[in-house]
């Protein structure tokens, strides 16, 4: 299996033409550009955003020419302290055009397969998968590119599923 770079998944989202969706399934991300922000969030001191910058220049230009960004978070309950912190940090996704819906894991359909071994994706304009890929502590390790159509169609089923059940942000109270 060959993994892209985080940065190469970044840009994928120069080419897809009307919808990106994201599916997060896990209660906690080992991203090293978030170590930083994380440790400072966990010690109630301030955080500028800046490392956040680059996320919201891109998704403020995607979303400026029409295309939708979307995202489904399955977590647990109660939050984990990280996810507490995301849930904080998510009014900066908003701002920056993405649409964020949460949905306790406990509420995901029992008899819903979750696609690609359980991982999180990317599904781009329903014909391009980046599924990710951590370590055993919960690093990113990259993500595979699938266009296999059966597979695909698989997370759109997914998507679709879960979106309609999921919560949006604005009224989404952990």
């Amino acid at each position: 299996m060959q993994l892209i770079s985080s940065a190469e998944r970044n840009q994928l989202f120069e080419g897809f033409a009307h919808d990106a969706f994201h599916l997060e399934l896990r209660d906690d991300y080992s991203v090293p550009v978030e170590d930083g922000p994380y440790e400072r969030w966990l010690r109630g001191e301030p955080d500028d955003g800046e490392w956040f910058a680059s996320w919201s220049k891109l998704m403020e230009r995607v979303t400026g020419t029409g295309r939708t960004v979307r995202r489904v978070r399955v977590v647990t309950e109660p939050h984990s302290q990280y996810i507490q912190w995301e849930h904080s940090l998510t009014l900066s996704n908003v701002q920056s055009g993405e649409t964020i819906r949460w949905l306790p894991r406990h509420l995901l359909p029992p008899d819903l397969p979750l696609p690609v071994a359980g991982n999180d994706w990317w599904l781009f304009d329903d014909k391009l998968l980046a599924v990710g890929h951590f370590d055993g502590s919960g690093r990113v390790l990259g993500s595979e590119l699938i266009e296999a159509p059966s597979v695909v169609a698989e997370c759109i089923r997914v998507r679709d599923a879960l979106w309609d059940i999921a919560t949006p942000h604005d009224r989404y109270n952990p």
